[in-house]
């Protein structure tokens, strides 16, 4: 080795030599290793003295910076809530209280520390149907299992529809359910289907849907409000009520029968309500004149008799002058409606023509 040789150039002197001296003894060239430990950190301190106050080079030194360091400590509990979030205080990982949005305080971690959720923002749950892309509610893929429902009249309808929710109370929504989006929707699938086996199919794919909407909203509510969700329910939309996809044909061909029967129904209703109006109006125009007739000949006949009874009583008192007078009113009633012409005996002289169509000469005359 090349440092055997190094030294007096003697091989024998106190056995084999090394790099820094000969015969392994304790020369003035070797180096204690504990000694340069102890220099290297005499050197550190002294350079950290540089610059470091003079009060923290007393002897209460360690004691300040415990101090400061207790300090440091309790002001890290000072925490701040956003407008839109709640604080959620938590001691050794027990919720104890909600705090509001400001400045607040809580003891240093890890006795307590603080969850800050959003509580103001709306959440989104699709029931029926997944969103593709940033399409929205245009662009989705149909979930049959979520989505088909039987109604009350024994039909199956394919219902797609929407939960908008928010965080209520931030501690019951952290802490008394395990997962509560999923809840939500189970909740929500639940309640949907209660109600569309309650009603028809016609009323759900008609006039229903805001109904519907309406009391799945109300029951839900009610129902995570059972289990203490913390949950708000803003609103349940419906976004598309058909019949499924393998008999939709068949079910649009017994909705335009049904439009037919409608259309029919109504256009004879109409006609009906058209000619039994005309009829009882007839009827009644009909009774009313034989109503009238009749109450006519009564009183005709009442003033008849009443006449005839007169006439015999004056026939009572004076026979000859009742006599004449009933000839006298019977021949102007009758030669009354008799076109006549009376000639004098002397105006036969006078070339008058028994023959001569006087009546209807007097008729042509202004």
């Amino acid at each position: 080795m090349p440092w055997n040789n190094q030294g007096n150039g003697n091989n024998n002197q106190g056995g084999s030599g090394g790099p820094w001296g000969s015969g392994g003894g304790q020369g003035p060239g070797s180096r204690d290793p504990k000694s340069d430990f102890d220099s290297f950190i005499r050197k550190g301190k002294d350079n950290m003295g540089q610059f470091l106050p003079n009060f923290f080079r007393g002897p209460h030194a360690i004691t300040i910076l415990l101090v400061l360091a207790l300090f440091g400590w309790l002001a890290s509990g000072f925490y701040r809530v956003n407008t839109q979030q709640e604080g959620v205080v938590l001691r050794f990982g027990k919720w104890v209280e909600t705090t509001p949005p400001g400045l607040h305080y809580h003891l240093p971690y890890p006795i307590e520390s603080v969850l800050t959720p959003e509580v103001t923002r709306d959440n989104r749950i699709n029931i029926g149907f997944r969103s593709l892309g940033d399409g929205g509610n245009v662009n989705r893929r149909d979930i049959p299992f979520e989505s088909e429902m039987i109604t009350g009249d024994e039909n199956i309808v394919d219902i797609d529809f929407v939960v908008f929710w928010r965080i209520g109370d931030a501690g019951k929504y952290l802490f008394n359910l395990t997962d509560p989006e999923e809840t939500t929707k189970v909740a929500a699938e639940a309640v949907m289907r209660e109600i569309v086996g309650r009603v028809d199919i016609q009323f759900a794919l008609t006039d229903g849907r805001e109904q519907i909407q309406s009391q799945a909203k109300q029951q839900l509510q009610a129902l995570l409000d059972e289990y203490q969700a913390g949950v708000i329910i803003r609103e349940v939309q419906l976004l598309a009520v058909d019949p499924p996809l393998d008999v939709i044909d068949a079910f649009n061909e017994v909705q335009r029968a049904r439009q037919d029967k409608d259309r029919l129904k109504n256009e004879a209703q109409a006609y009906s309500n058209d000619i039994i109006p005309r009829a009882r109006g007839e009827s009644a125009k009909i009774i009313a004149e034989a109503e009238a007739y009749a109450a006519q000949i009564v009183n005709q006949a009442e003033g008849d008799a009443s006449r005839f009874t007169q006439i015999y009583e004056a026939y009572l008192v004076n026979k000859d002058v009742t006599k004449e007078r009933i000839y006298i009113e019977t021949l102007e009633e009758i030669m009354s409606n008799v076109d006549k012409i009376i000639i004098d005996d002397g105006a036969s002289g006078n070339g008058v023509v028994p023959y001569l169509p006087l009546s209807e000469i007097t008729k042509s005359k202004p």
